[in-house]
């Protein structure tokens, strides 16, 4: 049950958020210019690399690096070669991964390790392979840490992980927003030099003043009924969010959201990209879930029993190809079901700066959704 009261409480937020996720979410315009900074610091910016990569590949542990190679996969474009290595083991944990490299790879192709740990042993292993195969290694990772050790020692370049003082308090969400910007930012940076992608300095700086943007509307202090974030999340109190998004930007975006609810709050979500969604998900919502499928009982006791679930779209909009939109369909069909639907669409901008924004918003959202909810 979610304690709507507490939505407007700034202290009682603050009081709730052990693992510091609502500083972390307000901290990420900071959190940009000090990776952006880091990259800079690196030698990013004064790489003069002989050409585009046959293949960009990531490697890392945990919801952060995928939706890191999800961002880039999508940034770079549909005919880009950028592909997420997928880890095996027997356990999530940092010593039990293990990545290998595509038997194809070799001195033409690039290697990016992205991970807010470095303590795996997969990875170290990884770098060396990749070194013995000629594969150049970029990695992002917090500085004294075996895998950056072992990046400098096969002539990689290491980029140190942007972190906080409270990253250390609690073990890290992979959802975090730092994390994310940490690990995000100073790739963008390298693959604009490699040409994979536009993100030059100033496109940086403006995600930086984007998410300020967003932290100053979406922030504890301001009021629900004006803050897109904590309305977001009462509506998603007791619902299955039906996460749909337009235009390419918003893919990644609507996918983080999803992982976000998942880890953060333990809210499961489902996601699909307009217009597949409209076919993939209409028998979800002709379904059990339905508003109508469950009409409220009257005689239901509000206090003890929790109200039946039911599905609530999120359409998460971006600009959509040519110009042309499945949003109206896409209302017509959750409304024909009786299903609300929520919708977020960001401020114009850049294609780094709308998405900057989509993500900022349904992380703000994430957060207080998690910490409202949360027993205590």
């Amino acid at each position: 049950m979610l304690d709507e009261s507490l939505l407007d409480s700034p202290e009682g937020l603050a009081e709730a958020d052990h693992r510091a996720l609502l500083r972390g979410t307000a901290e990420a315009g900071a959190r940009v210019r000090t990776a952006a900074r880091h990259a800079a610091e690196a030698g990013v910016g004064d790489l003069k690399p002989d050409g585009r990569p046959r293949a960009v590949l990531i490697a890392g542990p945990g919801a952060a690096a995928t939706q890191t190679a999800d961002l880039l996969g999508t940034l770079a474009g549909a005919g880009s070669p950028v592909t997420r290595l997928a880890p095996t083991g027997v356990a999530p944990a940092a010593g039990a991964l293990r990545w290998e490299l595509p038997g194809w790879t070799g001195s033409v192709d690039l290697l990016l390790i992205a991970t807010p740990d470095g303590t795996e042993p997969g990875l170290s292993l990884l770098t060396e392979q990749a070194y013995r195969r000629g594969l150049t290694v970029v990695a992002v990772a917090p500085a004294g840490t075996p895998l950056a050790e072992s990046v400098s020692g096969s002539r990689g370049l290491l980029v140190p992980m942007a972190t906080a003082p409270y990253d250390h308090d609690e073990p890290l969400a992979a959802s975090a927003p730092g994390v994310l910007w940490a690990m995000l930012t100073p790739l963008l940076a390298l693959l604009d030099r490699t040409g994979l992608l536009t993100a030059p300095p100033d496109a940086l700086e403006k995600v930086a003043d984007r998410l300020d943007a967003v932290a100053e509307r979406c922030g504890p202090a301001v009021a629900t009924y004006s803050n897109a974030a904590k309305t977001l999340a009462a509506e998603l109190a007791d619902a299955l969010p039906v996460v749909w998004t337009e235009g390419v930007s918003a893919g990644p975006a609507g996918r983080r959201f999803a992982a976000a609810l998942a880890e953060l709050s333990g809210t499961p979500a489902v996601v699909a990209e307009l217009p597949e969604a409209l076919a993939a998900h209409s028998a979800l919502l002709a379904g059990p879930l339905a508003a109508r499928a469950d009409p409220d009982d009257f005689f239901r006791d509000r206090v003890e029993e929790a109200p039946a679930l039911h599905a609530r779209v999120v359409l998460l909009r971006d600009r959509p190809l040519g110009g042309l939109t499945a949003a109206p369909a896409a209302r017509e069909l959750a409304l024909t079901h009786d299903t609300p639907v929520s919708e977020l669409e960001p401020e114009e901008g850049g294609e780094l700066e709308t998405l900057a924004e989509l993500i900022a918003v349904t992380d703000f959202a994430a957060v207080y959704l998690a910490l409202a909810s949360a027993p205590r």
